[in-house]
């Protein structure tokens, strides 16, 4: 265990670092924010390659335990102030803990070749929308989350926060659309698309599995190739002036629709 209190230590430049895209690319590190996430990845078998918390918390019911199982798994503890844990965090009111760990990404063709339910968002924007996104996809017994063309990055520390540690139970593979257009002819199951011109209520549709549920951009929606490659386009029904929904609660209605017919004891 290591005591940090200086703002310019190597590590905890590191560290901070990771909130940049490139960084966490160079580095294959991201990091997670606080003790229910990092508990819950630690949990999952995830291993931490650092563990910092704030300095006098280690005999802290919550944060001791937490300590334990990092050492145990060779991470870099790092007791540090409220200064440092500040900087890392990029926050005045950080979390006691912050942990790095290794990102760990699926091959699109792993994913194609499996029989479970994804979610392929294309060009999604927003890292809270795509966080909120993994967190649904995992509570409806999802497989994973399949980011098409200029995404935002799966391991945000934004992503991350709002998947609440959905992040470290479901797989998530990057592709350009013209990879993933070039895998779905082996793909077995159902595609599904959404699309204002639809004319299926996405009551209607086909939810067996295995099913990839398509959704775009939250601006621009599904790019036309996506949408011609879809084998169902589905719509939601807008009653009142509202012309469409979230991506995240539009993915969220269409998730838990699948879960209606796939799993009817749960109607």
């Amino acid at each position: 265990m290591r005591h940090i209190n200086s703002l310019t230590n190597t590590t905890v430049k590191a560290l901070r670092a990771l909130h940049e895209r490139k960084y966490r690319r160079q580095s294959g590190l991201f990091l997670a924010e606080g003790m229910r996430i990092v508990m819950e990845a630690l949990d999952l078998g995830w291993t931490p390659k650092h563990l910092a918390f704030l300095d006098g918390r280690q005999d802290d019911p919550l944060v001791a335990p937490l300590i334990v199982a990092a050492e145990n798994a060779s991470a870099e503890c790092l007791a540090v102030s409220h200064d440092v844990l500040a900087k890392i965090s990029r926050k005045d009111n950080p979390q006691a803990v912050v942990a790095s760990f290794n990102e760990t990404w699926t091959e699109l063709d792993q994913m194609i070749s499996g029989r479970g339910v994804w979610v392929a968002l294309d060009r999604v924007r927003d890292p809270g929308n795509l966080g909120t996104i993994m967190r649904s996809v995992d509570a409806a017994g999802g497989d994973g989350v399949i980011l098409i063309g200029d995404c935002t990055d799966g391991f945000s520390v934004e992503a991350v926060r709002a998947s609440m540690g959905a992040c470290f139970n479901i797989k998530l593979a990057e592709c350009s659309e013209a990879e993933f257009l070039a895998a779905i002819p082996s793909w077995q199951g159902q595609l599904i698309g959404t699309s204002l011109a639809a004319s299926v209520d996405y009551r209607q549709a086909n939810w067996s599995s295995p099913l990839i549920i398509m959704m775009g951009n939250e601006q621009a929606g599904l790019t036309d190739a996506l949408t011609a490659a879809a084998k169902q386009l589905i719509r939601m029904p807008m009653l009142g002036r509202s012309d469409s929904l979230n991506l995240a609660v539009a993915t969220g209605i269409s998730l838990y629709e699948y879960v209606r017919h796939a799993h009817p004891e749960h109607k």
